[in-house]
């Protein structure tokens, strides 16, 4: 359904974008990809790589100005919306900021969406929002909850919203690995407490989910996909193994291991080859057939979490990741 369509990714000029940009240009053969985000250097830089590619526009913009986005989805089909205050220390110190953004952002992008007609929105969300207990978190769980909802909200204009969720993104701006790897020949890495474990998924990995989305999606769905665990410390070692580990506690807001699918969400979520999918409890919307497919209900009680997960990344997983990523982590 890409093919030949105009898609917008706000947040676009960010490590989600960087990605989606290129493969989906290389597959989909879309008629335009518009990269709406605030940052005018990101901008420049970003086009560069492009130039001479019709198929790429930009536009400066913020999830918080809706006149903004009316004028950036004019002949939008199709949108990904990345944009996020993602940061879990920033978000528990300037609070009001995150709000604005993840939650008042996203309330925006569901409104302009609807009145300008666009045929379907797939939101990114983040471990974090499951079971929250820092305000990145929860602003991520409203966020979810507000695009699950906007399905009612569209009625006859047809707009289909619905959100994909994963872990930590190996190599992005701001994410532990390209943190490790600029400090490693200091001969010291920080860990935050020795039994800490995250989820990884690659860049890669989580457009892949983002395409799948499009193409399954009713509306109101979540789609969380199955991927390997890994503790800090063994990644910290595979980095740099010469490296002393410093535990240094944890930060505000952070949790020692990671979730993604609760026991409450256990009721209605589903299970398929590569992901779940958490349906909708609103308007009965987890008993349509169309939203289950050929979907197996998962056991009750269960959890997703990155400490209990049956699949863990390996260190020769790791080295030969670094070893293909290496010289992009290191321009990040």
């Amino acid at each position: 359904m890409l093919t030949n369509s105009t898609i917008l990714i706000t947040g676009g000029t960010g490590s989600f974008g960087n990605t989606f940009l290129p493969m989906t240009l290389e597959k989909y053969n879309p008629k335009k990809i518009i990269i709406f985000s605030r940052d005018e250097m990101k901008q420049w830089d970003m086009a560069k790589k492009f130039v001479g590619d019709d198929r790429v526009r930009f536009f400066i913009g913020n999830v918080r100005d809706k006149e903004r986005l009316y004028r950036a989805l004019d002949g939008v089909d199709y949108v990904v919306h990345a944009a996020a205050t993602k940061i879990v220390p920033t978000a528990e110190y300037n609070p009001f900021e995150c709000v604005k953004t993840n939650i008042n952002g996203a309330m925006n992008l569901i409104d302009a969406c609807i009145d300008k007609g666009v045929k379907g929105v797939v939101a990114l969300s983040t471990d974090k929002a499951s079971s929250p207990i820092n305000l990145y978190g929860a602003t991520k769980l409203a966020s979810d909850k507000l695009f699950v909802a906007g399905n009612a909200y569209s009625g006859e204009h047809g707009t289909k919203f619905s959100v994909v969720r994963y872990g930590n993104v190996m190599g992005s701006r701001g994410s532990v690995i390209p943190f490790f790897m600029s400090i490693k020949d200091k001969g010291v890495l920080p860990i935050t407490d020795e039994r800490m474990t995250r989820f990884m998924i690659s860049l890669e990995d989580g457009v892949k989910l983002v395409w799948h989305a499009f193409e399954d999606m009713i509306g109101g769905e979540i789609y969380v996909k199955k991927i390997p665990s890994m503790r800090m410390t063994d990644l910290a070692r595979v980095v740099a193994p010469e490296a002393k580990q410093e535990i240094i506690g944890i930060r505000p807001g952070e949790k020692l291991h990671e979730q993604m699918i609760s026991s409450e969400d256990a009721h209605y979520t589903y299970e398929y080859p590569e992901h779940f999918k958490i349906l909708p409890l609103i308007h009965n919307w987890a008993a349509c057939p169309k939203r289950i497919k050929d979907g197996k209900k998962v056991p009750k009680g269960f959890v997703y979490a990155s400490d209990s997960n049956s699949e863990w990344m390996t260190d020769i997983d790791l080295q030969n990741w670094l070893e293909i990523n290496y010289e992009k982590i290191g321009s990040i």
